[in-house]
């Protein structure tokens, strides 16, 4: 091949590829595509099933009763009840009366004792479901009684504790009897419980900024005053005196013999012990001797320990809350 004819197929090589780039220089100019958002045709996956939580069914008082266990309740009893009760046949009344023979006895049923007008207008007798409604929550049973017990939540130990009750007499009364029904009942599935959203609330510092230690000392006096007293100097009772608690150490009161579950325990009083304290001792300080159960109320707790902090010659600054400054305490009105 000549070179005329290389020259020929190199300029026909040289004009196809300019032509080809003008023809998408062009092309580029002249047509602009959108690009889709989404697919034209969306293919939903089956979503994983997911199970449905249920609600815990209440067991029938009879079938729990049925079950108890009288060694649980017996031990409870001696950890918690007798603080301010006797079990003894015969024995005297402490704080609160006797508890012999109390299954199948009237409300007020210890000669003698000065109950609250709240027991000695509930007619009838200690029946198991009275006993258990009692259990669950005194101040709800018998609105006005001089219980400060807040109750026992688990109605499971609820029925250990009568359980052990019932066999405190010469003639036990008959457990209640477990009919086809409640069994039929128990083993049904239990409803699904509705979801809901707990909204968070303020913080424990926050409630102590805007407590009301007027209404703590109501509350004091409500449950804490059967075992404590709170004026500077004052003895102890069941429990120590709370006079200038905030601030000092646990075992705080010279003299009193705490617990080796508190005496166990370093460092002072704060805000925030207090509030835990509060909210369950036996949760605080296991093996602790305090058989009150505790305050579920944040706010209720709030203001006990704002009343609490009043009861010093050099009351303890409150913890900044939201960057206030720290309060004075005052003398809550009496």
């Amino acid at each position: 091949m000549d070179s005329l004819e290389a020259n020929k197929v190199i300029a026909s090589v040289l004009v196809a590829g300019i032509g080809f780039m003008v023809a998408t220089l062009l092309a580029d100019n002249l047509v602009h595509p959108t690009r889709l958002e989404k697919t034209a045709i969306e293919i939903e996956m089956p979503k994983p099933a997911t199970a449905t939580p249920q609600a815990p069914k209440a067991t029938p008082l009879p079938m729990l009763l049925a079950s108890a266990d009288v060694k649980v309740g017996e031990t409870f009893v001696d950890k918690v009840c007798v603080v301010c009760h006797s079990v003894g046949e015969g024995e005297p009344a402490k704080l609160g009366p006797n508890l012999y023979g109390i299954v199948g006895d009237p409300h007020a049923h210890m000669q003698g004792y000065d109950y609250s007008s709240a027991l000695k207008d509930k007619k009838g007798k200690w029946t198991y479901e009275a006993l258990d409604q009692w259990l669950t929550k005194p101040a709800a049973y018998a609105p006005g009684t001089k219980m400060t017990y807040a109750g026992i939540p688990n109605a499971k130990t609820r029925a250990d504790v009568i359980a052990y009750l019932r066999t405190l007499s010469k003639n036990p009364e008959p457990l209640p009897k477990v009919t086809p029904e409640m069994e039929a009942a128990a083993k049904a599935p239990a409803a699904a419980p509705a979801a809901a959203a707990t909204p968070a609330g303020p913080s424990f510092d926050t409630l102590l900024a805007s407590a009301s230690p007027d209404e703590g000392h109501t509350l004091a006096q409500k449950y804490c005053a059967i075992c404590h007293t709170f004026d500077k100097g004052g003895k102890a009772i069941i429990g120590p005196n709370l006079y200038g608690v905030l601030g000092a150490p646990h075992g705080h009161m010279e003299g009193f013999d705490y617990s080796a579950a508190l005496k166990s325990k370093q460092g002072p009083w704060t805000y925030d012990a207090l509030n835990a304290w509060l909210t369950k001792p036996s949760a605080y300080a296991p093996g602790t001797r305090m058989g009150f159960a505790g305050l579920r109320s944040e706010k209720e707790r709030a203001d006990i320990v704002a009343y609490l902090r009043t009861l010093s010659d050099h009351p303890e600054p409150l913890p900044a809350a939201g960057g206030a400054t720290p309060a004075k305490a005052e003398a809550p009105a009496k």
